[in-house]
């Protein structure tokens, strides 16, 4: 065989990992950054899960969708939704087809590593007044030190008041942070392993320094508690039922010279929230009920009501099932086991920095499109969903016949490490699932890195997944 044969062959058969920006023409190139501009602005409005909820809301009522509960009966073509707590959401759009024959579904999560706020956080010391927060998800916690941070949540009264908060973003507003060690006096802290550098006692918010008065107790505790007397009419007591988060005071922003590249905080998993969700807004009238679930939780295990664990999400279906007049004694369960779905979680890049910790053959590379994990796990594939042959194959057919760049990888090398994504948790009502997400850069970090041209065939990949599945 000589050399073109040779390379006739192997163009035939090998599997060609390629940059996807190569397969893009300039027009093609332009509508990815100008899909991405529209990512931008939604992450900068949204950092946290009720924030991705109100947002999204928004969206679905100006495309159409509205509230289940406001639906007497239901048909083809109709676009609802559930709003579960204002932290998660499902949408469908109903089908054609009967829907005892299996629903579409994507499922991506809101919820992103973060500093909550403890039950009584508020406290003085040395003239100093701070916030005690307790970590959510998983972090490093000393890169949670030193950056500007911003103040997003909830306080509810006792008499129903729920008064919203968000200081930082704005470029009026103060910003926050956590304080560290000057190196000259960090000799101890240094010698210890990165995981304790930080104590997670020790990550406490610094919020203020004057004092209200000279011969009062607390003096400076007592000034901030007036400000926020003055402006959202609380107190200390009213904290007890708040729900506040410490997110990045730094704005989601195109990244790169040549502006391939998205950085911000929280793009796991918000990043597939939005092409998941702008992707059901361009679906009508589809043969199969498509459905899209934004879930809370999944950074804890997906425990609570607004995490996947929780029934609510099989109280929407059958909802559906009830308003089309159809529902009958387990019709639910068998339209879970005709039904299939994308678990849209994000994957981890190769990062050629910190390559040791991933086996290049099947790592996902930024560029390359969205990523697919037959199964995930730990160890010896331990806790995983692992997607069936049979359900892989037809992925990649509605990828390849409607041009969707995408690559299929593991998450790290074996016995390295491990995660796991909503996948299982509806794998187990009888769900057809593969994790299909975007590849990320620095992920749980306060600022992730992601690829446009991922986001954009993500967009497109869910697209064509609720058209043909």
């Amino acid at each position: 065989m000589d050399k073109k044969e040779a390379e006739e062959l192997k163009n035939k058969l090998f599997n060609k990992k390629e940059n996807g920006w190569n397969s893009r023409t300039a027009e093609q190139k332009q509508e990815i950054s100008d899909y991405a501009k529209g990512y931008i602005d939604y992450m900068n409005k949204s950092k946290t899960e009720r924030e991705i909820i109100s947002t999204s809301t928004e969206i679905a009522h100006q495309n159409g969708f509205k509230d289940i509960k406001d639906c007497e009966t239901l048909k083809a073509g109709d676009k609802v939704y559930w709003n579960n707590r204002g932290k998660s959401m499902y949408l469908a759009i109903i089908g054609e087809r009967n829907i005892e024959e299996g629903i579409n579904i994507i499922g991506a999560h809101a919820d992103s590593p973060r500093l909550d706020l403890k039950p009584n956080p508020l406290y003085e010391d040395s003239e100093f007044a701070y916030l005690k927060t307790h970590y959510y998800g998983g972090i490093k916690k000393y890169q949670w030190t030193t950056i500007p941070l911003a103040i997003h949540g909830v306080i509810v009264k006792t008499n129903g008041e729920k008064v919203t908060v968000n200081i930082g973003e704005d470029m009026n507003d103060p910003i926050f942070t956590i304080t560290d060690l000057l190196p000259h006096l960090a000799q101890d802290q240094m010698k210890k392993k990165l995981a304790d550098g930080i104590d997670g006692e020790d990550l406490n918010l610094l919020i203020g320094s004057m004092p209200i008065g000279s011969e009062i107790a607390d003096s400076v505790k007592l000034n901030i508690l007036n400000i926020l007397n003055e402006k959202y009419g609380i107190t200390e007591k009213d904290l007890l039922s708040s729900e506040i988060e410490l997110v990045p005071a730094m704005p989601c922003r195109s990244m790169g010279f040549d502006n391939s590249m998205v950085a911000g905080y929280g793009q796991d998993d918000k990043i597939c929230v939005y092409a998941s969700l702008t992707a059901l807004m361009k679906i009508q009238n589809p043969v199969k009920t498509a459905v899209c679930i934004i879930s809370d939780k999944e950074e804890i295990g997906s425990m609570g009501n607004t995490g996947m664990e929780s029934h609510v999400f099989d109280t929407f279906i059958s909802e559906i099932l009830n308003k089309l007049g159809v529902n009958r004694p387990n019709l639910l369960e068998k339209v879970f086991c005709n039904s299939k779905m994308l678990s849209a979680d994000v994957d981890a890049g190769l990062d050629p920095i910190y390559a040791s910790v991933s086996e290049k053959n099947n790592a996902s590379y930024l560029g390359r499109g969205i990523g697919l994990n037959k199964y995930t796990g730990a160890r010896g594939k331990s806790g995983a969903s692992d997607a069936n042959a049979e359900f892989v194959a037809e992925v990649r057919k509605i990828f390849e016949e409607n041009d969707v760049r995408y690559q299929i990888a593991e998450l790290g090398k074996v016995d390295i490490g491990g995660g796991g994504t909503i996948a299982y948790i509806l794998a187990n009502k009888g769900i057809d699932v593969i994790d299909c997400g975007v590849p990320v850069l620095s992920m749980h970090s306060p600022y992730e890195v992601t690829s446009k041209l991922d986001l954009y065939e993500a967009h497109r990949g869910y697209e064509a997944f609720w058209k043909n599945a």
